[in-house]
């Protein structure tokens, strides 16, 4: 039901949107991935057109500022010719004391995280919409649990969760459906990290690829709206 589907994923060059791209290309999608390091985004499209040879591009894009993300969309109907679905990946994190939180990290989180949606759908939704295609944003656990150190990241995380739901009723009756996904520990190199054996217990990347492939294949008169996701067994236990 994907095969010649194209799909646009933001922050596609690893983690949770490389694990994405990885499912969807093996289950016959085209992708473009972006990102804003033209070296990562060309490592992994070298790794992933050993998938599915001239079905992946990478297009640098930040999605904080929307004239690139409308450039990113122009890109993928100019290669592919069409846009049927957006994942809305790309986030970053920064975890501090209110009292240790600058301008700086707030805005970054805020602006990529949130507002950076926002400038990914604007830019793909008149193609959305022609296609009666699928939105898909990653969200967080984050986005209905806080926690300390969290304010940013929390802050960008609620807002998106909502900003996801009321998408999806605003879209419903031109035929397109709208979810999130708000996965708990996942092994990413989110925040820096690299992952390892240890990540062993959390979700991985390609279990959230699997996700997105159950909702782009689901029967089309039910939607998934906000889906949660967590470890089964998580460390110590």
């Amino acid at each position: 039901m994907i095969k010649d589907k194209v799909v646009l994923i933001t922050g596609g060059s690893k983690g949770i949107g490389y694990g994405i791209a990885e499912i969807l290309l093996s289950n016959g999608a085209k992708v473009a991935i972006t990102g804003r390091s033209q070296e990562a985004l060309d490592v992994a499209v070298e790794k992933l057109n050993l998938i599915s040879n001239k079905n992946i591009i990478g297009i640098v894009s930040d999605v904080s500022d929307i004239e690139n993300e409308e450039f990113a969309a122009e890109q993928v109907v100019n290669v592919f010719g069409k846009i049927d679905v957006l994942i809305a990946n790309a986030g970053v994190g920064h975890f501090y004391n209110i009292k240790d939180l600058n301008a700086d990290q707030w805005s970054e989180t805020i602006d990529t995280n949130l507002t950076g949606v926002f400038n990914s759908v604007k830019a793909s939704l008149d193609e959305i919409i022609k296609s009666k295609g699928y939105i898909i944003t990653i969200a967080s656990l984050a986005g209905t649990n806080f926690f300390e150190r969290g304010t940013a990241y929390n802050a960008s995380k609620f807002g998106l969760v909502g900003f996801t739901q009321a998408l999806m009723l605003d879209l419903r009756k031109d035929g397109v459906k709208v979810s999130t996904i708000m996965p708990g520990s996942v092994a990413t190199y989110f925040n820096n990290h690299e992952p390892n054996d240890a990540d062993s217990w959390k979700i991985q990347p390609e279990d959230i690829g699997k996700l997105v492939l159950d909702l782009l294949t689901m029967n089309p008169r039910t939607l998934p709206s906000k889906i949660e996701v967590r470890p089964s067994i998580p460390p110590g236990n």
